[in-house]
């Protein structure tokens, strides 16, 4: 019998297109056992997840995305099994929500500076939304007919890889403040998609595989858990070194889509 786990998966409390209960329906109607909503600093949804998923036998447990920097290296951060009520993790959610809505309203003038009809109100698309983060962007500037899909956003020179729109900084933690602020709220921390991660060498390369093991040593050494090895842009290579990478500094090994809905 095989357990059925998506410990990476993103609602419209951040940015994702489905609610935390429709969420809930489709990973039961897929007959997954375990899930995990990791929201990007975000923990609106995960109460509402875990509530129905005990009514409809499927267990939801704590989770969030944090963007941290670690010597310079932006680094993703997935916590779990955390306290969501902890005070020191609310504050810090809530400090980071005022920083990225300064960069927002930065982004919004950059574009218009650059040609493009955006503004605050083109962002919100759906009622009581909290959070906007460049996949809002990207869906607005599909629907004004800028682009066609999400991809063309991030493509290279253009919107958020212009010059403008990349000097905008993103407030980040250090990678060692979000594993002790997950620590001190009883979670664990699992470092995200590392085929992601950039300025450790080319995808695949020995200088990328000696990097990150590097990275990886000095991650466990501040408290990093575990490792996100299966994930679906990962190649059998690629999920193969991420799960000896993880044995070789007894981590736990977790798998997640990223899923954000039809976007």
């Amino acid at each position: 019998m095989s357990f059925k786990t998506d410990l990476h998966i993103h609602s419209w409390c951040s940015d994702g297109t489905m609610s935390p209960i429709e969420l809930v329906e489709k990973y039961v109607d897929d007959k997954y056992d375990l899930i995990a909503i990791t929201d990007h600093e975000s923990i609106d949804g995960i109460q509402i997840a875990i509530d129905e998923g005990k009514d409809k036998n499927l267990r939801v447990i704590p989770g969030i995305e944090l963007s941290t920097v670690h010597k310079g290296i932006e680094i993703h951060i997935l916590g779990y099994y955390f306290d969501i009520d902890d005070q020191g993790l609310r504050e810090e959610i809530k400090r980071l929500a005022e920083f990225r809505k300064t960069r927002n309203d930065k982004m919004i003038v950059a574009l218009q500076d650059m040609g493009y009809d955006i503004t605050m109100e083109d962002l919100i698309q759906r009622e009581n939304q909290t959070y906007i983060g460049k996949p809002n962007f990207a869906r607005t500037l599909i629907k004004k007919g800028y682009i066609t899909k999400i991809e063309e956003a991030f493509d290279p020179g253009k919107f958020f890889e212009s010059e403008e729109l990349k000097s905008i900084e993103k407030e980040k933690l250090s990678t060692e403040d979000a594993i002790k602020i997950l620590k001190e709220a009883g979670g664990m921390a699992v470092l995200a998609h590392p085929y992601k991660i950039r300025n450790l060498g080319e995808r695949g390369s020995e200088q990328f595989k000696n990097n990150f093991d590097t990275l990886l040593e000095e991650l466990k050494k501040i408290g990093l858990k575990g490792l996100e090895c299966i994930y679906p842009k990962h190649t059998d290579e690629e999920k193969f070194f991420f799960i000896n990478e993880a044995e070789k500094y007894h981590l736990h090994i977790t798998e997640g889509s990223d899923f954000h809905g039809n976007i």
